[in-house]
């Protein structure tokens, strides 16, 4: 986010909130935090589980059609939602901080603009391509046929998706969690029975196969892009829709902050697409639908860190700017403390009891083998990136984001690279997850190093890759109650 160089406001000037964030015990101020985050984006990544325990009574062909649409779907969550959903909070929060109320106001049609356009783009391409894609990874015969079937209904609408999400944002940028927290769960608690009733067909709704499940995620997500309208159209929000003449200023505002943030995701999504590709090339359909059976798993663990991201940006910028170093680094690697016993916890579960998730989806024993392997050989690693991804927020929060990229890029070339060359020499998909899983080792522990031997504090501190000068401690402090990344 764009934020301050360390110019520290007399402790009179010193709203409470800023405060707090100054002072407040660390655990339970981050907690306190980080809850309605947590649950905004659990909410989101329950659509995918949801979706895929219906499909998986389709049959394997279903099931390996949807394990190869989710990454691309997935990446269009975590950006929309991550990466440039944080970038419009913290472009909002930091005009409403500093009483540009205009400012803020024109901000939401900026927002909407940009994701109406990368909408398009992804839509049109996915559209057009998508055959190629999904045979490129793996698809093939009832497989590739299912693929097109859901994605086609998804991508056609992935509008609805970046509306909503944009919009979501905007109101997160001033402050306000709970609605689109509201507005996310009601949505899957209306998908719940709305999917299967799509899917399967219901009295006189013909039951439309996995297209269905693509129609139902399109539904919630265009009744909750139309009650955030007009939430914000209402007056209840505090930057409004308003005439605005489109300027470069506000489109740079929201994407200097948004497009580094968004080489993370696709960072992430590269590894697990590249990987499916692999396991469908040398295995076939049945594996991949037990490889991204497997890999959903890891994706779950993404918002559970994006909880903890947003208020880490907020709480480690505020201190960088305030001077507090110390303080940053206890509140980074406390962060990263809970991210990594979190996601170990889960990982080593997975790993241990491998059937206890995947037999939710499916009994085939093609895909029952494949998941098994991939989450005995990379669950046990799922804590270092979760403890890398929580210290890459930190690091946002810090203007300093080199390292984690850097760690990022070489977790792709040793997932991706190096899973290929073993996977070529063995041909075996045990050895390609293990290439994973050492990705993932080093990727946390490349990132923790870099934060522990000072990495924040060599050279100007940046926010966003824009230097600011400070206007006042409540600025930082209003960013902060946005749980933006």
């Amino acid at each position: 986010m764009l934020g301050m160089e360390s110019q520290a406001s007399p402790s009179a000037e010193l709203s409470p909130r800023t405060r707090s964030l100054l002072e407040a015990p660390i655990v339970p101020l981050l907690l306190r935090m980080a809850w309605p985050n947590v649950l905004v984006m659990l909410g989101q990544a329950a659509t995918g589980i949801i979706e895929t325990w219906w499909v998986a009574k389709l049959g394997t062909d279903a099931l390996a059609g949807m394990a190869l649409v989710f990454p691309g779907f997935m990446m269009m969550q975590m950006i929309s939602t991550g990466a440039l959903g944080g970038a419009i909070s913290s472009a909002v929060a930091r005009a409403i901080g500093a009483g540009r109320r205009d400012d803020a106001n024109a901000l939401v049609v900026h927002a909407l603009v940009i994701n109406l356009a990368l909408a398009a783009a992804f839509s049109v391409v996915v559209l057009a391509y998508g055959p190629q894609i999904y045979a490129a990874l793996g698809g093939r015969a009832g497989s590739l046929a299912a693929a097109l079937q859901y994605s086609n209904v998804v991508f056609a609408g992935i509008v609805l998706l970046w509306t909503m999400n944009g919009l979501a944002s905007v109101v997160r940028g001033t402050g306000n969690m709970l609605v689109p927290a509201l507005v996310i769960f009601g949505g899957v608690v209306v998908l719940i029975p709305l999917s299967p009733i799509l899917i399967f067909g219901l009295g006189p709704i013909p039951a439309l196969g996995i297209a269905g499940g693509g129609f139902a995620v399109l539904a919630i997500n265009a009744a909750g892009a139309a009650f955030l309208a007009w939430y914000v159209a209402s007056g209840r929000n505090l930057a409004r829709f308003r005439r605005t003449r489109l300027q470069w200023t506000f489109f740079r505002d929201i994407l200097s902050v948004g497009a580094v943030a968004t080489i993370s995701t696709v960072q992430t999504n590269v590894v697990v697409l590249s990987t499916t590709a692999m396991v469908g090339a040398f295995q076939g359909p049945d594996a991949v639908a037990g490889y991204g059976t497997g890999a959903r798993l890891e994706y779950l663990l993404i918002p559970l860190v994006f909880g903890l991201g947003a208020p880490l940006v907020a709480l480690v910028g505020t201190n960088v700017g305030a001077g507090n170093r110390s303080r940053a680094l206890r509140i980074a690697f406390t962060g990263g403390a809970i991210a990594f016993v979190m996601t170990e916890a889960i990982g080593l579960a997975s790993a241990l009891h491998p059937r206890a998730w995947l037999g939710l989806f499916g009994h085939d024993p093609a895909m029952l083998a494949t998941g098994s392997a991939y989450l005995a050989a990379v669950g046990p690693f799922y804590g270092f990136f979760g403890l890398g991804l929580a210290l890459y927020f930190a690091s946002q929060g810090a203007g300093k984001l080199a390292w984690p990229l850097l760690a990022g890029f070489l977790r792709m070339l040793i997932a991706v690279g190096g899973g290929y060359l073993v996977l070529r020499l063995t041909g075996s998909v045990a050895w390609l997850f293990g290439a994973v899983a050492a990705g993932m080792l080093v990727y946390g522990i490349m990132v923790t190093a870099a934060v522990g031997l000072g990495a924040w504090f060599r050279g100007p501190q940046r926010y966003g890759g824009a230097l600011k000068n400070s206007r006042s401690a409540s600025y930082v402090s209003s960013g902060a109650s946005s749980g933006m990344k």
